[in-house]
């Protein structure tokens, strides 16, 4: 991100969602304030989408995580989970469209910029912010998430689920590792769904191919691909630090649950996205 600049990558996925509304008849992820949220935007969100070098499979698996998320909070909030953490929120709706806004306390994570450029957009659309969402911005040079939470009115002892989408990549190993370990870590149970991609090494040549136009093309935004996970290293940390359940969503079942089928041929590595929970 460019100091004091709101993030592009965030715009990016912003205007595929919006995008999947129109070109995919919302086909997985039905969001009627993706295009709301963009105000005039509409339209180069189209461009956007159709001009995107990796196709329309990047747009499907950014619709996927979310659809991902929505469903394994619904199950989670039936279960009894009254806290949703959305971290490194951007301009995802999900805390605006669920039904499930009076039932949760809400709290946005996002860098100060970001957010204050999201309530802008949210203010212009006329999309009401639910009574129950707190926005919470962290400059994480000077602050922590567990700081953070807690000064915002966060309750360590309630179960809590975490939407974490389009962040991890960007991250240090270390913070990802130090952040599931916070929600590992809470007394009334945590679960998490995020996003992220192994090695370059271990794709398949044309999806490395993909791949590292994807990373040149953000790194050119300054937002530059940093956290790399092997799925197998991964799952065992994630045992290690107390998640009783793992499940991770590789590109083969995202392919085949979410794609259209002519185009279910996928690598076997690449974008995962996982779901974990302590309970």
């Amino acid at each position: 991100m460019q100091p004091g600049q709101p993030s592009l990558t965030a715009l990016g996925a912003a205007r595929l969602r919006a995008a999947h509304q129109v070109l995919d008849s919302a086909s997985i992820l039905v969001d009627p304030l993706a295009a709301r949220i963009l105000g005039s935007d509409n339209e180069a969100s189209l461009d956007h989408a159709r001009a995107h070098p990796s196709g329309p499979r990047l747009r499907w698996f950014i619709a996927a995580r979310s659809r991902i998320a929505e469903d394994a909070l619904n199950v989670a909030v039936e279960n009894g989970a009254r806290q949703l953490v959305v971290l490194g929120a951007g301009l995802d709706t999900l805390a605006y469209r669920i039904g499930l806004a009076g039932r949760l306390r809400i709290f946005e994570i996002d860098h100060p910029a970001t957010q204050a450029w999201k309530r802008d957009k949210l203010s212009a659309a006329a999309i009401a912010v639910p009574d129950t969402l707190a926005f919470v911005p962290v400059d994480f040079e000077r602050q922590t998430l567990a700081d953070a939470l807690g000064a915002a009115g966060f309750d360590r002892d309630a179960r809590t689920f975490f939407s974490w989408l389009g962040v991890v990549p960007y991250l240090t190993e270390q913070a990802v590792l130090s952040t599931l370990a916070l929600i590992a870590g809470l007394p009334g149970g945590g679960e998490v769904v995020f996003d992220y991609v192994n090695p370059p090494a271990s794709i398949a040549p044309a999806g490395r191919m993909a791949h590292q136009a994807l990373a040149e093309r953000v790194a050119a935004l300054g937002e530059r691909i940093q956290c790399y996970f092997d799925t197998e290293r991964l799952r065992a940390e994630l045992s290690a630090i107390g998640f009783g359940h793992v499940d991770d969503i590789g590109p083969e079942r995202l392919a085949a649950r979410f794609f259209p089928e002519a185009e279910r041929s996928a690598p076997a590595r690449g974008g995962h996205i996982m779901h974990a929970a302590t309970v």
